[in-house]
């Protein structure tokens, strides 16, 4: 399971507003790890219009998460958050698989 606090999913749905996305529509967020940054793997977040065939399909406070196979092996537990903040806001991700992050919060090692 991937969830998403209240907060995160209002920015989300904000972030879809402004690029015309209805909430309502097949858009979601894509959340995936890359290889890089000072942990080992990045987070990776993109909105796009509807999962790929092998995704697995969550929906909470009415957004939809969508990710792939390979990147739910690390992400699975993960709740992505929200914080604001003029250095470090942005969204976060609470992930109980990750051994160690790095400082900014974009990057974990497993």
């Amino acid at each position: 399971m991937i969830g998403i606090t209240e907060l995160a999913a209002d920015k989300a749905r904000k972030m879809m507003a402004e690029n015309n996305i209805s909430p309502d529509s097949s858009y979601g967020i894509r959340l995936g790890v890359k290889s890089g940054g000072c942990s080992g793997l990045n987070y990776v977040l993109d909105i796009v219009e509807g999962p790929d065939e092998k995704d697995r399909v969550f929906e909470k406070h009415g957004v939809k998460l969508f990710c792939d196979p390979k990147s739910y092996l690390y992400l699975n537990g993960t709740e992505i958050d929200y914080e604001d903040g003029v250095m470090d806001g942005g969204f976060k991700f609470n992930n109980p698989n990750a051994k160690r992050s790095c400082g900014c919060g974009t990057s974990f090692a497993v």
